[in-house]
């Protein structure tokens, strides 16, 4: 199925559609940071993700796709151990220093499928007790690329979905990277499922994350049109109420996903990564990070991973731009005690963000448990 643009929202008369554009001061530096910036395409990358690596990184590669398609853990772990013992991994971890970042990213990319094939995500590379575990060739490599992009912990979502896309064609035009990414077929860089065959469940869901983010732009521009607003401003009814919508919007969007991600082959295999990924909180969606930051605990449910674990599979960049959002953000939140057509407005946009999660939650559960039934209990036990 084609994803479809997100409907465009009006902008009041003299005001760009995301309003004005709040200049957030970044907690860990002195130097602003605009909100357009993030608004431009949101957590997506600046552009397309690497699709393929040139020279000795090809092995990397070669061996990411070999780990993701292996029929069992035992077997992709074998894959690793040979590659170790052939001095491949060590060839590749002495040029992680000459990596380009944007090829660092793609170099991530390809680390976090390994990782996550192996039942490894949860480890920490430069503790000593990881290596009892995983091969330690492999965690020199790993520890390599966290350096290099600094970022120690990127085996989640963030980098398994938003660097693991490219357009099936090429556009006959260029296009912004958030319209790309809404409007083209996109297939994975790194495929889960052998070449051939369909995409599986585990494709599906992580390139349904992608067009997620893609749709989710204007809850960017939106969060930081309300970033430091007094929640008494006439605009901050309005804002509220056109991000209410676009939280309708992304579930809709969501819905849409569902069909195919149903129609795509089941494999045990793929929902064990997945369900070990959920444990460690690492399938959270960016956008729904930036829509908390608004709406405060409110807008997660009870019993939620906080707020610094979740955050923690973000590039650093990103993670303060929410954090500088949090803060900014604290007195539209004060509505969630007032009283007031605002107040009301915000509690039901907190309300639609719970329904946007749950959404997401029964797609991250189709895809983990295939045989379950889709209304069962454990519904939101992987979200």
């Amino acid at each position: 199925m084609a994803p479809t643009a997100l409907s465009p929202l009006p902008a009041p008369p003299g005001e760009s559609p995301a309003g004005p554009d709040p200049v957030i001061p970044g907690p860990a530096t002195d130097l602003p940071v605009r909100a357009s910036d993030l608004g431009a395409h949101g957590f997506l990358p600046a552009r397309p993700p690497v699709r393929t690596m040139a020279g000795t990184w090809v092995q990397l590669s070669d061996l990411a796709g070999a780990a993701a398609t292996a029929p069992d853990r035992d077997s992709a772990r074998a894959l690793i151990a040979r590659a170790g013992r052939d001095g491949e991994l060590m060839a590749l971890r002495q040029r992680v220093s000459r990596l380009s970042p944007r090829h660092a990213d793609a170099a991530s990319l390809r680390v976090a499928v390994i990782a996550a094939a192996c039942g490894w995500s949860g480890l920490d590379p430069l503790a000593p007790v990881s290596r009892r575990t995983a091969d330690a060739a492999f965690l020199d490599l790993w520890s390599a690329v966290a350096h290099r992009v600094d970022h120690q912990q990127f085996v989640g979502l963030p980098t398994l979905a938003l660097l693991n896309w490219a357009p099936e064609r090429k556009p006959r035009r260029s296009l912004p990277i958030d319209q790309l990414a809404r409007t083209e077929a996109l297939v994975p860089v790194v495929r889960w499922s052998p070449e051939g065959q369909p995409l599986g469940r585990l494709d599906r869901l992580m390139l349904a994350t992608t067009r997620l983010e893609a749709h989710g732009c204007w809850l960017f521009r939106l969060a930081g049109t309300l970033a430091g607003r007094d929640p008494g401003d006439a605009s901050t009814g309005t804002a509220l109420r056109r991000l209410i919508r676009v939280q309708h919007a992304l579930r809709a969007q969501l819905r849409n996903e569902a069909a195919d991600l149903r129609a795509a082959p089941a494999s045990a295999r793929q929902g064990a990564v997945l369900t070990a990924l959920a444990a460690q909180g690492a399938l959270e969606p960016p956008v729904f990070q930036a829509a908390d930051a608004v709406l405060g605990t409110g807008g997660r449910r009870a019993g939620d991973t906080g707020r610094h674990q979740l955050r923690r599979y973000l590039p650093v960049a990103h993670r303060a731009w929410l954090t500088a959002l949090d803060r900014h953000c604290a007195p539209v939140r004060t509505l969630a005690h007032r009283g007031g057509p605002d107040a009301a407005v915000y509690r039901e946009a907190q309300e639609s963000l719970i329904a946007l999660r749950r959404t997401y939650a029964g797609l991250v559960h189709c895809a983990a448990h295939p045989d379950a039934h889709p209304g069962g209990g454990g519904l939101h036990a992987v979200a």
